[in-house]
């Protein structure tokens, strides 16, 4: 998790050192613009888009390469964590076929049909579940969740015995 954290920083720190230089050109203009216009009285809209859009184009035909090395860096990195890092570290990655071999809820379903002794009758005939007394069946309800819920990092943790 904390590999996932910092790289999402990094992408960050990425993305603001790109467009800080052509933000701040364009408000500088805006600003030295604006006052030249203050000082003649010549109020026009128009005026002062024609240079941020200029300068704003070679701060980005300058510093293009620069950008695009940060931005390969960038996916560079975030490949090797996906393909190299991830997959070698075990408290991330779970085998395809993880739950064919194991029972996480089994602890959940002790004592549930206490009365009964004999659980084989009971799978052969699921549509005739028993109930112990006429609360409980009043109590029953399905769950609102899929039969095998995935387990989320905690979880599959304390299944694995980590």
């Amino acid at each position: 998790m904390e590999m996932l954290t910092e790289y999402l920083a990094n992408g960050f720190m990425v993305m603001l050192a790109i467009s800080m230089p052509c933000v701040l050109v364009a408000a500088a203009i805006g600003l030295v613009v604006g006052i030249i216009q203050a000082v003649t009285q010549v109020q026009e809209q128009t005026i002062a888009a024609a240079p941020k859009i200029f300068a704003v184009f070679l701060v980005i035909i300058i510093g293009g390469v620069g950008f695009i090395k940060l931005l390969t860096n960038l996916f560079q990195e975030g490949a090797a964590l996906a393909f190299n890092t991830v997959p070698k570290n075990d408290s991330y990655v779970l085998p395809a076929d993880y739950y064919k071999y194991t029972t996480p809820f089994e602890g959940e379903m002790k004592d549930k049909f206490k009365n009964q002794s004999d659980f084989n009758e009971l799978m052969k005939n699921p549509g005739k579940v028993p109930f112990i007394d006429k609360a409980q069946k009043i109590k029953y309800d399905p769950a609102p969740q899929t039969p095998m819920p995935k387990g989320n990092f905690v979880e599959i943790n304390k299944m694995l015995g980590r």
